[in-house]
C-alpha cells in the first residue's frame, strides 16, 4: 500500500503522531478500563437486595457513580477502532487489507488460548461430577451464552461481552472488504469518506431503533438479558469505534487539537460519563440508552486524547508505567478477576457485610492483578508467538528454507 507523503508536520504534531505513542495511550485506557471493571464487580458483589429494593455498598452518590460506571463499551470502542483502521485506510486512501483468514487467525490466537483454558478450569471446579452442566460449557466454548437468558452470566460472568467481540470479528471481515470495494470506483476522497461514515452511522443507529422498540413498544423488561445484552442492543459500541477509525483516517494529520481544545473536550467526556452513571436508573431514558450514549462519550474521549498536536498531562497520566503495565495484562485481568474474587469469598478471605466493602476492594486487587500478570506471561505471551507461524500474506512460514541450488 503506497500513499503520497504528506508535508512535514511541526515538531509538536510529530510528537503526537507515532503509532507507538498512540498504542501506549490505548494501553493506558485498557488499564483504566480493567481496573474499573474489577471495582465494578466487587461493588456488585456487595450490593444487597430486599423487599425495599437494591442497596449499594456505599451511600455517597458520587462515589457510587464512579464505582458503578460500566466501561464495557470502552473495550468495544477500542477494539473496533484498532481493527477497523486498516479497512478504513484501504477504503479511503486505497491499498489492500489482510485476507480474512489471516485476520481471524490472529484474533483466534489472541482470544482463544486463555479463554478456553479459563472456561475449562472454572467450569470443572464448579461441575465436579460429570456430565455437569454440559450445555453451559458448550455455550461458552462456542460463544453463544449471550443468547441464553439463564446461562449468560454462568462460569465466567463478564465474558458475555466476548460473544459480541467474536461476532464483531466476523461482521468486520464481511463488511470491511465490501466497503473497500464500494469505495474503489469513487474518485473523490470526500465521497469515499461519506460512504464509510454512512455505514458506521447505520450500524450505530440500528441498536438505537431496537432499544426503542424493545422498551417502549414491546415493553420488554430490562432483566431480559438476551434482549438488552445481545448484539442487536450492544453493537453500537463497535459501530462507534468504527466511526472513530474512519474519522481519524479521514483527518490524517489535519485539524489536530491543541491542549486548549483537547483538555476541555476530555473533561466534557469524563463529566458526561460520570453524570450518565450518576443519573441512570431503570425508570429513565438514560438507563435504556445508557450504552449508545456511553459509546459516543468514549469516542469523544479517545478523539480528544489521540488526535492532538501536543501531549498533555492527561496523556502523561495514561502512559504512566504502572498503568500501561496493567493495560498489558488487562485481558488476563478481565478473565480472572471474577473467579479470584469468588474464590476469596468462598474461602472466607473477604470481609462479610456491606461494611466490609472498603477492605474487600484492595484485597481483590492485590490478588487479581498478580494473577493476571502470571497469566499473561505463561499463557497470553507464548500464545501470541503463534502468530509467527504465518507470514504477512497468510501462508505458513518457512522456518527452514532449503538452500538455493547453484
Amino acid at each position: 500500500m503506497t500513499i503520497a507523503t504528506a508535508p512535514a508536520a511541526p515538531p509538536s504534531a510529530r510528537e503526537a503522531g507515532p503509532p507507538r505513542r498512540r498504542a501506549r495511550d490505548i494501553d493506558g485506557f485498557r488499564g483504566l478500563a480493567a481496573l474499573s471493571t474489577v471495582a465494578f464487580h466487587v461493588w456488585q458483589e456487595y450490593f444487597v437486595y430486599d423487599a425495599r429494593g437494591g442497596h449499594p455498598p456505599v451511600t455517597n452518590p458520587a462515589l457510587g457513580a464512579v464505582l458503578s460506571l460500566e466501561v464495557i463499551d470502552l473495550f468495544f470502542v477500542i477494539s473496533a477502532f484498532l481493527l477497523t483502521l486498516s479497512y478504513a485506510r484501504a477504503a479511503i486512501d486505497g491499498g489492500s487489507t489482510r485476507p480474512a483468514r489471516v485476520f481471524l487467525f490472529r484474533r483466534a490466537i489472541r482470544i482463544l488460548p486463555l479463554y478456553v483454558l479459563a472456561v475449562l478450569v472454572v467450569w470443572a471446579t464448579r461441575n465436579p461430577d460429570l456430565p455437569g452442566n454440559w450445555q453451559d460449557l458448550l455455550e461458552h466454548l462456542t460463544f453463544t451464552h449471550v443468547f441464553d437468558q439463564e446461562r449468560i452470566f454462568y462460569t465466567l460472568g463478564p465474558t458475555w461481552s466476548l460473544s459480541l467481540e467474536v461476532l464483531f470479528y466476523f461482521v468486520l471481515v464481511g463488511l470491511g472488504p465490501l466497503a473497500v470495494r464500494a469505495c474503489r470506483p469513487l474518485r473523490r476522497r470526500g465521497s469515499r469518506i461519506a460512504v464509510c461514515a454512512a455505514g458506521c452511522l447505520f450500524l450505530y443507529a440500528a441498536p438505537l431503533g431496537w432499544l426503542t422498540v424493545a422498551h417502549y413498544a414491546l415493553g420488554i423488561p430490562h432483566t431480559d438479558w438476551v434482549a438488552y445484552f445481545g448484539p442487536q442492543a450492544r453493537f453500537g459500541g463497535f459501530a462507534a469505534g468504527m466511526a472513530l477509525a474512519v474519522a481519524l483516517t479521514a483527518l490524517g494529520d489535519r485539524a489536530r487539537l491543541s491542549p486548549r481544545t483537547a483538555l476541555p473536550l476530555t473533561a466534557l467526556a469524563l463529566a458526561g460519563l460520570f453524570c450518565l452513571s450518576l443519573y441512570s436508573d431503570e425508570e429513565g431514558n438514560t438507563f435504556t440508552y445508557y450504552h449508545p450514549i456511553a459509546s459516543a462519550l468514549w469516542v469523544l474521549l479517545l478523539f480528544s486524547t489521540l488526535h492532538i498536536r501536543q501531549r498533555t498531562f492527561w496523556n502523561r497520566f495514561l502512559t504512566a508505567r504502572w498503568l500501561t503495565l496493567v493495560g498489558l495484562v488487562s485481558y488476563s485481568l478481565f478473565i480472572w478477576h471474577e473467579p479470584v474474587m469468588l474464590l476469596l469469598h468462598n474461602a472466607g478471605l473477604l470481609p462479610t457485610g456491606q461494611s466490609g466493602f472498603p477492605l474487600a476492594m484492595p484485597i481483590v486487587f492485590l490478588a487479581a492483578v498478580p494473577t493476571a500478570a502470571v497469566s499473561y506471561w505463561i499463557i497470553e505471551y507464548p500464545a501470541g508467538l503463534l502468530g509467527r507461524l504465518k507470514d504477512p500474506g497468510g501462508r505458513p512460514r518457512e522456518f527452514y528454507p532449503e538452500p538455493a541450488l547453484r
